[in-house]
C-alpha cells in the first residue's frame, strides 16, 4: 500500500513484529524500497499464515505462543484447524518468535 501512496499501515505482523514492521515502513519512507520490499517478501509467509483462517483466529493463536494471554475464542470462531497451527508455529520458529 506505501507504493501505491499509502502513508501507513494497519498490520497483523506489528501484533507479533512491531519492530520489523517499522523498519519495513521506516525503510520505504527513507527512500530504501528495495530494502522494504525484501522486508516484505522474506516476511510473507508468515503474513499469510497469520491470514490462512478468519482473523482473529490465528494471530490469537501466535499471540498466546508468545506467552501474550490465552488462544481462547468465541463462538462463532473456533480454534485453528491443526495443520494451520503447526505451520504458523513452524513459521514463527524461523523468525525466532517462539
Amino acid at each position: 500500500m506505501l507504493s501505491l501512496g499509502g502513508k501507513g499501515v494497519i498490520s497483523v505482523l506489528s501484533n507479533l513484529m512491531p519492530k520489523a514492521t517499522s523498519e519495513m515502513c521506516k525503510k520505504f519512507f527513507s527512500g530504501d524500497v528495495a530494502g522494504s520490499a525484501k522486508m516484505q517478501l522474506d516476511l510473507l509467509p508468515l503474513v499469510n499464515a497469520l491470514f490462512c483462517e478468519v482473523n482473529p483466529i490465528p494471530v490469537k493463536a501466535a499471540m498466546a505462543a508468545m506467552g501474550f494471554g490465552e488462544n481462547s475464542l468465541r463462538l462463532p470462531l473456533t480454534p485453528m484447524e491443526k495443520e494451520h497451527e503447526e505451520m504458523l508455529l513452524a513459521l514463527m520458529r524461523e523468525q525466532n518468535l517462539i
